[in-house]
């Protein structure tokens, strides 16, 4: 039941980046008016940094499909509170937060079924389905 949980989990979050960074990469006017208003920077810039996220997200997808590894599902847990954080610090609902928890939950539940040893080259190491 661990090996289907890790692969429902594995596909959720890869879809879940996948998703986003094809947004980001079409340039989702409503995140770059985002970025404009946090960062204080021109349109184009924010349509720059959003591609670059958004290509970020996709490679985030396919790696976490892929090859997850454990530094890549807490960066993508970190990114996704981050993401889900931002709607109310915009001025949007404090619903859109909870609604989006599977954002950083999911990646976060399929690193602590496969939490890295004690070592540094751990985190860096693809994990093992069995």
């Amino acid at each position: 039941m661990k090996n289907a949980a890790h692969w429902v989990l594995r596909v959720g979050v890869a879809g879940e980046f996948i998703g986003h960074g094809m947004f980001a990469l079409q340039g989702k006017a409503q995140w770059s008016g985002w970025i404009v208003k946090m960062l204080s920077v021109t349109e184009a810039n924010a349509n720059s940094i959003l591609q670059f996220i958004g290509g970020f997200d996709i490679v985030t997808g396919i790696i976490v499909l892929l090859v997850p590894i454990p530094a890549i599902l807490l960066w993508a847990a970190a990114w996704g509170f981050w993401t889900a954080l931002v709607r109310p610090l915009v001025g949007e609902s404090g619903w859109d937060f909870v609604e989006r928890w599977a954002n950083w939950a999911a990646p976060l539940a399929l690193l602590l079924m496969n939490w890295p040893k004690k070592s540094l080259r751990a985190w860096f190491t693809p994990i093992k389905t069995k």
